[in-house]
């Protein structure tokens, strides 16, 4: 018994092993396209790495790894949703065309980073305005606009910056969700933009994220956040159509309203264990 044990363990060691290097393989063919990229450019836009198929399929798998194996991989995971989400991709972007704010939101290319933000205006805004509590999340939760990465991977400019938009307001959605940055949270989210959006990067998150929650927190997510979280998701208005930076002055309660959003069941500490 204790032979096949031993079988066992060791059959099960070389697949994680194998696993790993499909990770480790994806990082590097991920960083040496970056190096290549800087240095002799003709993709797309600014920042696009040509890629094969095949490339996509090995980036696809090997980021998917990693980043199950740590989802705070965010270089992984937006790796992961560049090579997995171009129908879907092309979904949204359809969706936007055919709302007039989205539609700008396209012409224009609005980006939001903290060179584009105005910290002092959104501080100086009364509390329970949409931007007051854009500020508050990114400060109770230690975060930043700027850890977006740029996309790379996606062989459109168009859908590329739907892309990049869905990825700047991810915070802006904690915001309107009332959701922190733990796990828990992280996980709402996801089930909320794998309904909104159908990313399979979302989709993917939604279903192996509640294996890193503990019971506790699985009972909150699957008889409160999971079922609020997806039903808003569904019936929400397209939220990368939404000109949020000419909506800080807005009240979050009124935005919500708009979108038909309801608040969330369950209040969430950004101080809580992820």
């Amino acid at each position: 018994m204790w032979l096949r044990l031993g079988k066992t363990f060791q059959r099960l060691k070389r697949r994680r092993c194998v696993l790993n290097c499909k990770a480790v393989c994806a990082q590097q063919l991920c960083c040496s396209s970056t190096v290549s990229s800087n240095s002799y450019y003709h993709g797309l836009y600014p920042g696009h790495i040509p890629t094969t198929p095949i490339q996509k399929a090995l980036l696809a798998v090997g980021s998917g790894i990693a980043a199950l194996q740590n989802p705070y991989r965010h270089d992984m995971v937006a790796v992961l949703g560049e090579t997995t989400g171009d129908l879907t991709l092309i979904k949204l972007r359809d969706r936007m065309r055919n709302d007039p704010e989205g539609y700008s939101i396209l012409i224009e290319r609005p980006r939001i980073r903290l060179s584009t933000l105005d910290l002092t205006k959104l501080a100086s805004l009364p509390d329970g305005a949409f931007g007051r509590e854009y500020l508050r999340f990114l400060e109770n939760n230690h975060v930043t606009p700027d850890s977006r990465a740029d996309v790379k991977f996606v062989d459109n400019e168009e859908l590329a910056y739907v892309m990049q938009r869905y990825r700047e307001v991810h915070d802006l959605l904690h915001t309107l969700l009332g959701m922190p940055t733990n796990m828990l949270g992280e996980v709402a989210v996801k089930w909320f933009e794998a309904a909104q959006t159908g990313l399979p990067m979302c989709a993917l998150g939604a279903v192996l994220g509640p294996l890193r929650l503990n019971a506790s927190r699985l009972q909150t997510l699957f008889t409160s956040l999971g079922p609020w979280a997806l039903q808003n998701g569904w019936r929400a208005r397209c939220v990368l159509s939404i000109y949020y930076e000419r909506r800080w002055d807005q009240s979050l309660d009124d935005l919500r309203q708009e979108l038909n959003i309801e608040p969330p069941p369950v209040t969430l500490s950004a101080t809580s264990t992820k």
